[in-house]
């Protein structure tokens, strides 16, 4: 079916302008690349760690339950820390505390959320952690994708020397890099601006990601180079190559890129917290930080609530985005 399409094209090729020969050649390719790519995912999802016909075997069917049912025992109890917020939430602070502890509250205080929804202000502070993860995302995309871009298809000078200095970054711990992050953001080189308190504190630090060029990078090299050499010859600019051509095909690992970077954004405290010490600004795990300390008489329970409702984000974008994020973890097989 290829070797026909290409000898279709190669007699087109001689009856028209090369301009529009090429034209048609990249928009064919374009095509193909993007339904061959659907038909590897979908063959790739039918795939399963163990044949049907080995699950025939006796012994081997034996295992494979005894080995499931340990993995849904594993996965049983990591609900337990998230079913005790959810029913502290509904305790007074003496049920909380009680010992031993109560399996479910002998009288459910549902307005615990109501009241924690008001007290705490969490309509503000649940604003202001979807603008600091929106903003991580725009950066992340638009510096990764850009950064991954040149390193797989632009031939730069010392290349690979580049790569391995940014990748070595990944052995670094990211706390390290807390002192001399803050003491940049508190005064940007050259401009002498400073960052504190502000969104654009917490945005800066995150804008690069080695991972995420790293996950990108290999997405980028398995695009055929067909592509680009023949969008070149059209007259492409690299820009154009990029935008029109590498993003288009890349919107699978673009996708996971995004949710793992809403996911880091969603659950970073640290950073935000030595940068926002304004309370109007500040995320909503920060926040909750701040009002466990500030109001000592403030019912433990309302914190439960708190966390409660800042949990559901990241489980209903889990619940939504599982496919690409299983995919994801399949791209993080990544190519040397």
């Amino acid at each position: 079916m290829e070797m026909d399409g290409f000898e279709t094209l190669r007699r087109l090729d001689e009856q028209e302008p090369p301009a529009v020969a090429g034209r048609r050649w990249l928009a064919w390719r374009l095509r193909f690349a993007e339904r061959r790519s659907s038909v590897d995912m979908a063959a790739s999802s039918e795939r399963t760690l163990i044949s049907p016909l080995m699950l025939r075997r006796p012994l081997v069917r034996v295992l494979y339950w005894v080995i499931f049912l340990l993995l849904l025992l594993a996965t049983a109890t990591t609900f337990g820390p998230l079913y005790w917020m959810v029913s502290g939430a509904l305790k007074s602070n003496v049920e909380i505390f009680q010992t031993p502890p109560t399996f479910w509250p002998a009288h459910p205080q549902w307005s615990n959320y109501s009241n924690a929804w008001r007290i705490l202000q969490l309509p503000l502070y649940l604003g202001n952690s979807l603008i600091l993860a929106a903003g991580a995302v725009v950066l992340q995309l638009l510096v990764s994708a850009t950064a991954a871009y040149a390193l797989s298809r632009l031939r730069l000078w010392g290349r690979s020397v580049i790569q391995f200095a940014f990748f070595a970054t990944l052995m670094v711990p990211s706390v390290v890099y807390l002192i001399p992050q803050f003491v940049n953001i508190s005064n940007l080189p050259l401009i002498h601006v400073s960052l504190i308190n502000t969104w654009a504190g917490v945005w800066l630090p995150e804008a690069a990601n080695a991972f995420n060029i790293l996950v990108l990078k290999s997405f980028f090299d398995t695009i055929p180079s067909e592509l680009i050499d023949a969008a070149r010859l059209d007259g492409a600019s690299s820009w154009q190559v990029f935008t029109r051509i590498v993003l288009p095909l890349s919107r699978p690992a673009l996708a996971v890129i995004t949710i793992f970077t809403v996911i880091a954004s969603w659950k970073d405290f640290l950073w935000p917290l030595l940068v926002l010490s304004n309370s109007n600004l500040q995320p909503l795990l920060v926040a909750l930080y701040h009002e466990s300390s500030l109001n000592a008489n403030l019912p433990f329970s309302y914190l439960m609530a708190g966390l409660v409702f800042a949990s559901i984000p990241p489980i209903v974008l889990f619940l939504l985005f599982q496919r690409q994020i299983i995919r994801g973890v399949n791209l993080t097989g990544l190519k040397g």
